[in-house]
């Protein structure tokens, strides 16, 4: 199998390409700060990312950036603290800031060359409109767990997403789904028979972060440490370095 095998490149978006988990701590400080002892990153990302995914579960057609609000409502109980309402919808709202990493610009409009670069995301479309702008790159389809009405691991948003290629004349076979997450991406792609890329952004960290860890591991067809080393890898194969 060759990156050059394929004709669509399907992206997690939050972990892959934008720093959510950078996002999030930077956001978070006003309950934080107020924890005694304090927490370490891995400790905050990890304590949100099992909160998320219980709220996911439990309201699967809420919009991400309302469902943000209620994550860092029950963060707040969690950790014993007092949150304002305004302060949930102020958190929500901070999807806007999210970085993008480093890489993901430049490798995206290389990228952008060779294949139809398509975003398979938990976002809600507003949310997304911001993180588009400052990733700079004109996608050719964007799924969002607004327009499915549920959140990854659901397959059904894989499905949704299939079924839109496979009328636009794409195969499962020209897919290649490019993703951080184990949990939310790698474990539903595998069940569906799409080939797999693992951009294992937290290499230098322990654990999973702010995602789940996955229920077993899946099989990974190419795995790159950030997005400019595959887009380096597709360079080297194609002879366009």
């Amino acid at each position: 199998m060759k990156l050059t095998d394929f004709k669509v490149l399907t992206f997690d978006c939050y972990g892959t390409l934008i720093d959510w988990e950078s996002g999030m701590v930077a956001e978070l400080p006003p309950l934080t700060e107020r924890l005694q002892p304090a927490l370490t990153r891995n400790e905050i990302l990890e304590a949100h990312g099992r909160i998320e995914a219980m709220q996911q579960l439990a309201t699967p057609s809420k919009p991400y950036a309302e469902l943000l609000a209620i994550v860092y409502k029950r963060l707040a109980e969690h950790w014993r603290l007092s949150a304002s309402w305004q302060e949930c919808l102020t958190y929500g709202r901070s999807i806007a800031e999210w970085p993008a990493f480093p890489d993901s610009v430049e490798a995206l409009r290389y990228l952008k060359q060779h294949f139809a670069l398509v975003i398979l995301s938990n976002v809600d479309n507003e949310s997304f409109a911001h993180s588009n702008a400052r990733l700079g790159v004109a996608f050719d389809g964007v799924y969002t767990a607004q327009d499915i009405g549920s959140y990854k691991p659901a397959l059904r948003n894989f499905e949704y997403m299939l079924a839109d290629l496979g009328q636009r004349g794409f195969a499962c076979r020209d897919i290649l789904h490019v993703a951080e997450s184990l949990f939310h991406d790698h474990v539903p792609a595998n069940s569906l028979g799409l080939s797999s890329c693992w951009i294992h952004r937290r290499h230098g960290d322990d654990g999973f972060g702010a995602t789940q860890p996955p229920a077993n591991l899946p099989r990974l067809d190419f795995r790159f440490e950030s997005l400019a080393a595959l887009a380096a890898a597709h360079a080297a194969e194609s002879g366009d370095g």
